[in-house]
């Protein structure tokens, strides 16, 4: 396949995206004075904005590159929830596996911007797991989307918020490779080896380190490359690809043993880059693409998106010229 086929082949994919979705809401302003109340400053607001994040950027990045993203999530039943299904709808993107639980709140996370810089993020959320009906409704509405569409590939977007618990990765990795779904999988700390049986593991080397509770020199590739083939061994993982920021990415399957060094790049902003990448990873999987091309072509999507100010999906025409310069 041409890098141009490849490209004409996300449009025809179906991704269902498992998750903890969010509301990324920003307030930039001017900071001129500080308050005589306490010594802060005061940023007087010029322009507010919500934006679709957590798994739903996910979702953003995944439609960007035209395939055509399912995203199934508990969200609360509060007002937050009206605006996170409003934004979807602008977004065309569908509700179908959005479920609103009475015990949850709608995550939202909203950064103060004055004068270009970040100054302070306010986080509303509940960060315990979702209950037992929750995830068993969650699992339903799922198993329901995967017998009644083609799914091409399975995204857990985990971002430690409590949709995503042990139960439900087990029941959905099952039905998963009982279908022969691939699995992709952005983990965090707690469900980090929970993951059991997935096709590709992506966390970034904090994560790695982190979930594994072990310390390790990143510049010693013999090492970093015995830690993952213990850890994928044991997982029964097929593919693990460990984003390492500055550095690039490290692609790990039984044959493959990849470096790919990250591209020389004006970085603005390095929120919402995992995102991208497990959407380009995701994708190329399910094309079965090798995995020297799904690793390039995923740190390629990482590093444009760095290149931008906020969460901000990858821009396809952009990536591809990218592609097509490195003959991909």
């Amino acid at each position: 396949m041409t890098i141009q086929e490849i490209f004409k082949s996300f449009n025809k994919l179906n991704v269902l995206i498992i998750g903890d979705v969010m509301i990324d809401a920003y307030m930039w302003g001017q900071v001129s004075r500080i308050s005589p109340e306490a010594p802060v400053p005061i940023v007087a607001v010029n322009k507010k904005e919500n934006r679709l994040g957590g798994a739903a950027n996910v979702a953003l990045n995944v439609q960007a590159m035209g395939a055509t993203p399912i995203l199934c999530a508990v969200i609360g039943d509060d007002e937050h929830a009206i605006t996170f299904n409003s934004l979807l709808k602008k977004q065309k993107l569908s509700a179908e596996g959005i479920i609103k639980g009475k015990k949850r709140v709608t995550t939202v996370k909203t950064r103060i911007i004055g004068n270009h810089h970040q100054m302070l993020r306010i986080d509303e959320e509940i960060e315990s797991p979702i209950d037992k009906k929750e995830t068993e409704d969650l699992f339903e509405k799922i198993q329901k989307l995967i017998t009644s569409k083609k799914i091409d590939v399975i995204i857990f977007e985990d971002y430690d918020k409590g949709v995503i618990t042990p139960e439900l990765i087990s029941k959905v990795v099952k039905t998963a490779n009982q279908k022969n779904i691939p699995t992709v999988v952005d983990p965090k700390k707690k469900n980090f080896m929970a993951y059991s049986g997935v096709s590709l593991f992506k966390p970034n080397l904090k994560e790695l380190k982190e979930g594994l509770k072990l310390d390790f020199n990143v510049n010693n590739t013999t090492e970093l490359s015995k830690i993952v083939d213990s850890f994928i061994k044991k997982q029964k993982i097929a593919t693990a690809l460990i984003t390492l920021s500055e550095k690039g990415v490290y692609i790990h399957t039984q044959k493959t043993r990849s470096l790919i060094p990250a591209h020389i790049r004006d970085i603005t902003d390095v929120s919402g880059a995992g995102d991208t990448v497990v959407s380009l990873a995701a994708l190329c999987y399910a094309l079965k693409l090798d995995p020297t091309t799904t690793a390039t072509l995923s740190n390629l999507a990482g590093g444009l998106v760095c290149e931008k100010v906020g969460v901000v999906p990858v821009d396809k025409q952009q990536l591809l010229k990218e592609a097509i310069k490195l003959k991909l």
